[in-house]
């Protein structure tokens, strides 16, 4: 899943695993950056794994999404998948509930924000991505699609503050 790469048990899609090779350095220490490209490749190289694993026609079939977008997964263009429809890939791969799995999501990134005394307001202002504080929380509490770049980018800034 999607916040397993930051602690290693995403095999070779962890953070610092760049080879492939499962060697991830799991979760930083306090104060060490993860910046956002980082998380976004590990992203595109656990959905591209996922994708891998079945055929292009059963992801269509398990997740609902077009052909277009499979094809688009497995070529590894991922940023501008909503997160919902990535779940949908890797819980077709591990034989998961989605909804499951994002609520897993929205609780890690929220339990992060609460160890990292972030609020959305502090996120909205650091990250990249053209959104306010009311579209941040909007975004983790699934009220709006977020991106997986996006989700890159609010995990990389909750994770490096981390304590």
């Amino acid at each position: 899943m999607f916040h397993e790469v930051v602690d290693g048990s995403a095999g070779p899609a962890s953070i610092g695993d760049e080879e492939g090779d499962g060697a991830g350095i799991g979760n930083p220490t306090h104060g060490e950056s993860i910046e956002p490209a980082t998380l976004l490749t590990a992203f595109e190289r656990l959905l591209v794994g996922a994708t891998e694993s079945l055929e292009n026609e059963r992801v269509t079939a398990e997740t609902g999404l077009d052909a277009t977008t499979v094809e688009a997964i497995a070529r590894g263009d991922v940023a501008d998948l909503t997160v919902e429809e990535g779940v949908s890939v890797l819980a077709a791969a591990d034989g998961r509930d989605a909804d499951a799995m994002v609520a897993e999501l929205r609780d890690h990134l929220l339990m992060g924000m609460a160890t990292a005394v972030l609020d959305v307001d502090t996120i909205a202002a650091t990250i990249d991505a053209d959104l306010t504080g009311q579209e941040v929380q909007q975004v983790l509490e699934g009220r709006a699609a977020m991106t997986i770049e996006q989700l890159a980018e609010v995990m990389a800034v909750i994770e490096t503050r981390k304590p």
